[in-house]
């Protein structure tokens, strides 16, 4: 009846074990309830993250800081803090393609999930091609607060594509509505000078880019590619072999 599956399951085994070390009636108890706990606060990041749609699993422990020297690692360990979540600010990780701007975004994004933040990650053309469906359907208004209710939003893959006037809008509409109340994580191929080729009205470009960058964290990733080096090197090896 109080929905205690854990105490349920591990009770033999806690009741043998306090029974073995002679523990009183309370430090059973508290063994109990702890393990209670502790297995709620598991589901509770299971159900975040998944919540959250990453395309993928990716950790910080998985990242090879040594590959890509650009990249650092206290100030990625600081982030992973998540401070910057609590005070809504934004993140913009900046690189070419295999630089491991979308693994941070990722492993950022499912920290911040682990530690009680809603988050939600989505491709930026998907968002926009949504949120164009929404207008169209007369939902945008709902859409653009489901999404602005989240703690982190991760947009991946901004720049990739050139948005035409109308999807660029819709974009800055949801970056409005989270304007210095809650974050944006953004990962990029383009440089904030090369944006005009996403978004092709500069006053907007501007705007846009004025709203990711206000007191936001910047990374840069760099333009060399650690995940080629990598094939790179296996190719080679596998050659001597």
């Amino acid at each position: 009846m109080l929905r205690l599956p854990t105490i349920r399951g591990q009770f033999p085994d806690l009741a043998e074990a306090a029974k073995r070390d002679q523990m009183s009636y309370k430090g059973f108890l508290a063994e109990l309830l702890l393990a209670e706990c502790d297995d709620r606060a598991r589901r509770r990041s299971e159900r975040r993250i998944k919540a959250a749609a990453f395309p993928r699993e990716k950790s910080l422990r998985a990242f090879d800081f040594d590959a890509n020297p650009n990249v650092d690692a206290a100030t990625i360990n600081t982030l992973a803090t998540c401070e910057w979540v609590r005070k809504g600010q934004p993140l913009c990780l900046i690189g070419d393609s295999g630089t491991g701007k979308s693994h941070l975004l990722i492993a950022l994004g499912t920290e911040a999930a682990m530690k009680g933040y809603r988050v939600r990650y989505t491709l930026a053309t998907k968002l926009v091609n949504e949120l164009v469906e929404a207008a169209d359907e007369r939902l945008l208004t709902k859409t653009i607060a489901r999404y602005g209710r989240v703690d982190l939003l991760c947009i991946d893959e901004l720049g990739y594509m050139e948005l035409d006037r109308r999807g660029a809008e819709l974009l800055f509409q949801v970056l409005t509505e989270r304007e210095e109340k809650n974050s944006v994580a953004i990962a990029s191929n383009e440089s904030f000078g090369g944006w005009t080729k996403t978004f092709s009205d500069p006053r907007l470009c501007t705007a846009i880019v004025d709203r990711l960058t206000f007191d936001a964290a910047i990374i840069e990733t760099g333009t060399d590619s650690y995940r080629l080096a990598q094939t790179k090197a296996r190719a080679e090896q596998a050659a001597v072999v």
